[in-house]
């Protein structure tokens, strides 16, 4: 499943209203091309003291198709959730949430609307006058069929079953009735190939207002790379608008670290005029190796 260039434009997204949120194939291709040029002017040759053996065509074929199958298997799985029973519900800090599966291509209508509209609460100033044009891309990548969400969602009552996967006829009821006026946040995140890597890419982790600082974001994350490492992905990524210093700090603290991916980290100058940062947390020696020690 490779559906978007290796690397992702800015993206978004205020902690006070959100998490991050990440950007559209158009701008993914653009800052793609402009690395594969800045990578290639500033390689300078390496002095060895050995000749180092290249990898022949067979075996570069062939890891290609082993990092494919790994996306493959990852996607056919029909509910990541269930594997992970400690990260059904969340009950701290005055919420009482349940978390549950989606599919871009499986939200509702009324579900489509609300993400759209906490969108622009959340990213319209943080993007300022780019909001228009990257609106009409996020609301592309939302419905896409690659898309994966976890959405963390509110009974009316505060009611939440034993077991939010196996709900009784009471709570199935309950549960209908709780359509996006129950939803407190959600994350969209899609299983992606980065630097011939397979990772889980976080396009969207956004909150509402009343649910910001009481640690719904943390657990959400924190369930991403559960889901991540179970697939043998070998990093999270996402990307963060660097003038949201609040964000910056929510992945700081989660140990995250800015990719050498980013163009902050590929080219400095090219870094000056981008707005965002591209950040990794990597789960094996070949991911750290390569998204955040830049060895190709």
């Amino acid at each position: 499943m490779r559906m978007r260039p290796s690397l992702p434009s800015r993206a978004p997204f205020p902690i006070a209203a959100a998490l991050p949120g990440q950007d559209g194939e158009s701008h993914r291709a653009r800052w793609r091309e402009a690395k594969a040029m800045a990578t290639a002017q500033n390689k300078r040759p390496r002095i060895s003291s050995g000749v180092e053996k290249r990898p022949s065509r067979k075996e570069i074929l062939g890891r290609k198709k082993a990092v494919e199958e790994c996306i493959k298997r990852a996607v056919a799985v029909k509910d990541h959730l269930e594997q992970f029973p400690a990260f059904h519900k969340y009950q701290k800090n005055g919420l009482s949430v349940y978390l549950e599966s989606g599919r871009g291509d499986q939200l509702t209508l009324p579900m489509r609307k609300y993400i759209q509209n906490l969108l622009k609460v959340n990213m319209e100033k943080p993007y300022g006058p780019e909001w228009p044009s990257e609106e009409k891309i996020k609301r592309r990548e939302m419905v896409a069929p690659e898309a994966r969400y976890i959405l963390a969602k509110q009974y009316s009552n505060g009611f939440i079953p034993e077991n939010p996967m196996k709900q009784d006829a009471e709570a199935e009821h309950m549960h209908a009735a709780c359509t996006e006026s129950c939803l407190l946040g959600f994350v969209h995140y899609r299983f992606v190939v980065e630097e011939e890597l397979p990772v889980v890419y976080v396009y969207e982790l956004q909150m509402e207002p009343s649910a910001q600082g009481k640690g719904l974001g943390n657990f959400m994350m924190r369930l991403v790379e559960q889901v991540a490492c179970k697939n043998q992905m070998g990093a999270v990524m996402l990307t963060v608008q660097k003038a949201n210093t609040l964000a910056m700090d929510f992945y700081t603290k989660l140990r995250y670290v800015i990719s050498s991916t980013s163009p902050s980290r590929v080219d400095p100058q090219i870094g000056l005029e981008k707005s965002y940062e591209i950040l990794c947390k990597t789960f094996d020696s070949e991911a750290k190796s390569k998204l955040e020690d830049g060895a190709y």
